[in-house]
């Protein structure tokens, strides 16, 4: 199993994944909204978006923008099941587990404060 930090830098080597910054937009709303709500939204899209076994609109439930988290979802590879089969070998067709929930949302913050320092210190 791959850590944090190894995704994030396997990520970089990637020229589409490592091409979504946040917008100006993002980061005012990060700030705004502070890290624990943040956090709470991005349970909240992996839960509706990711962990049930079939997924609606699986491969294009996730928008491009309109959500910082969004944006970390593309550029962690966490958008939808088949890219999560192909970055981490996360089964498709069999509902997330709540470790794999975690793990996920953490791979994301860990993304958002990579991308906005100011964030990572509140």
């Amino acid at each position: 199993m791959q850590t944090v930090n190894e995704a994030l830098e396997k990520l970089e080597r990637s020229k589409f994944r490592s091409g979504f910054r946040l917008t100006e937009k993002d980061r005012e709303y990060l700030k705004e909204k502070g890290p624990d709500v943040i956090r709470r939204h991005a349970e909240d899209f992996v839960r509706q978006k990711l962990a049930p076994s079939e997924p609606l609109n699986d491969g294009k439930q996730t928008p491009m923008r309109g959500h910082p988290v969004f944006r970390a979802m593309h550029a962690t590879a966490c958008c939808c099941r088949g890219c999560l089969s192909k970055w981490y070998k996360v089964p498709q067709h069999r509902e997330l587990t709540p470790d794999e929930q975690s793990r996920i949302v953490n791979l994301l913050m860990a993304w958002l404060e990579k991308e906005d320092p100011e964030f990572r210190s509140m």
